[in-house]
């Protein structure tokens, strides 16, 4: 839970408002959404019993795909999920910042400041801050109380239920193309940004030979915890939508906080001043283990060979993969500058969805090719689970190439961006 609940429950529900039309519908996309990203972590258990080997999906898709996809989706894991991720977050930060400082920012400022908070993180991470376990639990429980402390407090202060009734929306909606609004494409574009929300699901899985018992007791962590994170998240969404009315959701701007400005009009400023604070603790939290992890990624493959030699150096004073850090933290800035926080997510979830399929797809692969493999834990309702998910996603990643091409085309051409780098040491590695 740790890495799921994080930034998109908070800003999120502007955009699938305006990508839907209707709270019924935001509800339903979450719920569809939690659904989906539920039966790929269940495929992810089974997959990741059978190879407990550090580095999960990299495991996977090399041993039903090959190598190059494997490179691809190492690549795809540094610069998209990685350093686009860790913008996305300071984005975020900002926003919250903005709210609780000064108000809304411009596009320009936020991506300003975006770059100076990972300038930030980097040193804290070059200078061997370590995020303990009990702080990661105090962050997890923060946003635990955040999320469900929004919608109680929405359900107990806000309008009647009868406000879900509300008419189609007719807001601004800044920076939501047409062509994802309304509609099957609309509805498709709305499950893109609950994913977002649910970006850190794949992580359930990855400790599964680590635990006593792992036939019962993998399957109950995953569904119990994704069944929680799915309440909590159609618990808040509901509640925005007894405090404003769906128009009103759609006329903030394009960065601004939905649970902020839920909180204001239930509050006044001071009350929603300590939950941005909150919000901002709590984000900065994510994204400084975000940095964390993320780092370690561009080393291991400089350490294999995969990428230039001089990013698996490992400081002799600190101990941390310094310039590997220095390396994430300069791409990130480059992502601070690319766009918006609903663009960025959108590029990410959409390889996402890619590499999460193909991983899903390898157990239909390793079942034919390892039948007799160990698999300490089995996906239940074979193959019709991994099937499911399968559609799903292929029905995500056709809908946003049809509703934002240009944002998937972005996508697809970072991580194409990989085969030469792919070819160039390989090539190296043969001589």
């Amino acid at each position: 839970m740790t890495n799921v609940i994080g930034t998109g429950v908070f800003l999120k529900a502007r955009v699938m408002t305006c990508n839907v039309g209707s709270p019924s519908l935001v509800l339903l996309a979450w719920a569809v959404a939690g659904v989906l990203t539920l039966g790929g972590a269940l495929c992810f258990a089974e997959l990741s019993a059978m190879m407990p080997r550090s580095g999960g999906q990299y495991n996977f898709i090399d041993a039903a795909f090959g190598k190059v996809w494997a490179f691809l989706y190492g690549w795809m894991e540094t610069l998209l999920d990685g350093a686009a991720s860790i913008a996305a977050i300071a984005t975020v930060f900002v926003i919250f910042a903005g709210d609780l400082f000064v108000g809304v920012l411009s596009p320009f400022q936020i991506q300003m400041a975006s770059a100076a908070t990972i300038l930030v993180v980097t040193f804290l991470n070059l200078a061997s801050v370590r995020v303990n376990g009990w702080i990661a639990s105090a962050v997890t429980a923060l946003k635990i109380v955040l999320v469900a402390g929004i919608g109680i407090a929405a359900f107990l202060f806000g309008g009647p239920l009868s406000n879900l009734a509300a008419s189609t929306v007719h807001g601004v909606c800044e920076g939501v193309p047409e062509t994802a609004r309304l509609g099957l494409a609309g509805f498709g574009a709305a499950m893109v940004g609950a994913l977002w929300a649910y970006n850190g699901w794949s992580d359930l899985s990855m400790v599964a030979e680590e635990v006593r018992d792992p036939d019962r007791t993998i399957p109950r962590a995953i569904i119990g915890s994704s069944l929680l994170i799915i309440a909590l998240y159609l618990l808040v969404n509901l509640g925005y939508f007894l405090v404003l009315s769906p128009a009103h959701i759609a006329d903030l701007p394009q960065d601004a906080s939905v649970a902020g400005a839920v909180m204001t009009k239930l509050f006044g400023a001071g009350i929603a001043s300590l939950l941005t604070v909150g919000m901002m603790v709590a984000n900065f939290g994510a994204l400084h283990s975000t940095f964390l992890s993320v780092s370690r990624l561009p080393f291991a493959m400089a350490r294999d060979g995969l990428l230039p030699r001089a990013l698996a150096f490992i400081s002799p004073r600190t101990h941390v993969p310094s310039r590997a850090i220095i390396a994430l933290g300069a791409v990130a800035i480059g992502f601070a500058f690319s766009g918006s926080f609903d663009m960025l997510t959108d590029i990410i979830v959409f390889m996402l969805l890619v590499f999460n399929g193909l991983a899903v797809a390898a157990i239909f692969v390793l079942r034919r090719r390892l039948p007799d493999a160990p698999r300490p834990y089995r996906v239940p309702a074979y193959p019709l689970v991994a099937g499911l998910f399968l559609a799903g996603t292929g029905f995500l990643i056709l809908n946003t190439l049809i509703a934002t091409p240009w944002r998937a085309a972005a996508s697809i051409l970072i991580v194409a961006s990989g085969l030469p780098v792919y070819a160039w040491y390989a090539r190296r590695a043969l001589q």
